[in-house]
């Protein structure tokens, strides 16, 4: 795409539920300690979903939410990149038809993309070349819903640190010549020898659901080698952050020390930290989801809008969104927020 046709974010959406887990629920559920909740795995409480918090009506709200922020006629949007996760209202089932259907994108045709919690990055990836590569696509739609939540059992040592799943709907409106908040680049960085390490055991063709498997509540996320996944992922995951960024950072023309705002998942407070240490930027600079928990894929326009609505995220600052997911993977997108130049 040429300087002079842009891609810019139009507007970011969200829709959180309304019922939530306490820290001391959490603790409470887990058997670990409140304050190692609270400040190891930085988790006030989270949201968790009501009876009509669906994955796919959330990402339809979260996406009218980014509409009404636009201020544009659904009609207007070309192609609707759906990151609602596979656990959803109906097993195959492309959410994102309905999603464009239900919004009023009567233009738009539909895809469902998946890359577990590094999504919105991949999305925005395959936005960009849609764009760059037809005329005819200028307005792209990325929303969806998450609830993986459902699949963590408190009770397994193994899968501690899905602790911090949680539940909620985001959306990103982007467009082709759009004035402000260009995306500059974005990096990806997939590494699938850990493809086999956080899995769900049951409910595939390989190991079928069944009542016994069901009752024994076997369809959760589960690490089937929890120290050996440890051993080879600790010495490449901290390292694959900083890679990725620094990539899309290159691709863009820019450096660690213009960054001027981080947009990371949620993750202990350690890593957090560690990561805006690393990269030069001030702890102040970011927004932490302590009352939000990891909502996958949907941190980045979480963030956006209550950063945005803060007065955290402001024009001229360079953003660098962040994420990671099971798989494994490793996101960057780097955006020039504000007018462009």
């Amino acid at each position: 795409m040429t300087a002079s046709h842009p891609i810019g974010i139009v507007a970011a959406g969200a829709y959180i539920p309304t019922q939530v887990l306490t820290a001391t629920e959490i603790a409470e559920q887990t058997e670990i300690p409140e304050p190692v909740i609270r400040e190891k795995f930085g988790l006030t409480q989270k949201p968790v979903p009501g009876p009509d918090d669906h994955t796919g009506a959330m990402g339809l709200w979260a996406a009218q939410d980014a509409v009404a922020r636009a201020g544009i006629d659904p009609a207007e949007i070309d192609v609707v990149l759906c990151t609602t996760e596979e656990w959803k209202e109906y097993p195959l089932w492309t959410a994102g038809i309905k999603l464009a259907h239900d919004l009023g994108a009567t233009r738009a045709w539909a895809i469902d993309v998946q890359q577990r919690c590094g999504t919105t990055m991949a999305a925005i990836k395959l936005a960009s070349g849609l764009m760059h590569s037809d005329p005819d696509i200028a307005t792209v739609l990325i929303a969806g819903g998450y609830r993986n939540c459902d699949f963590v059992d408190f009770k397994n040592p193994r899968a501690r640190f899905l602790t911090n799943l949680s539940a909620g709907g985001g959306a990103l409106l982007l467009r082709r010549g759009h004035p402000e908040n260009h995306v500059l680049a974005t990096s990806v960085i997939t590494d699938g020898a850990f493809s086999l390490d956080v899995i769900v055991p049951v409910g595939g063709t390989v190991c079928p659901l069944t009542p016994t498997s069901l009752a024994a509540g076997e369809m959760r996320l589960d690490v089937p080698d929890p120290a050996g996944m440890k051993r080879r992922l600790d010495p490449v995951s901290m390292a694959n952050f900083l890679k990725v960024v620094d990539q899309a950072l290159a691709k863009a023309g820019k450096q660690r020390s213009d960054i001027s705002f981080v947009n990371l998942l949620h993750m202990k407070r350690s890593a957090h930290n560690y990561i805006l240490d690393q990269l030069g930027v001030a702890h102040g600079h970011s927004l932490y989801l302590h009352e939000y928990g990891h909502i996958g894929q949907q941190d980045q326009p979480l963030v956006i809008k209550l950063a945005s609505d803060q007065g955290l995220l402001r024009p001229g600052d360079l953003m660098v969104m962040i994420a990671a997911g099971i798989g494994y993977t490793w996101t960057a997108s780097v955006v020039q927020w504000g007018p462009g130049t």
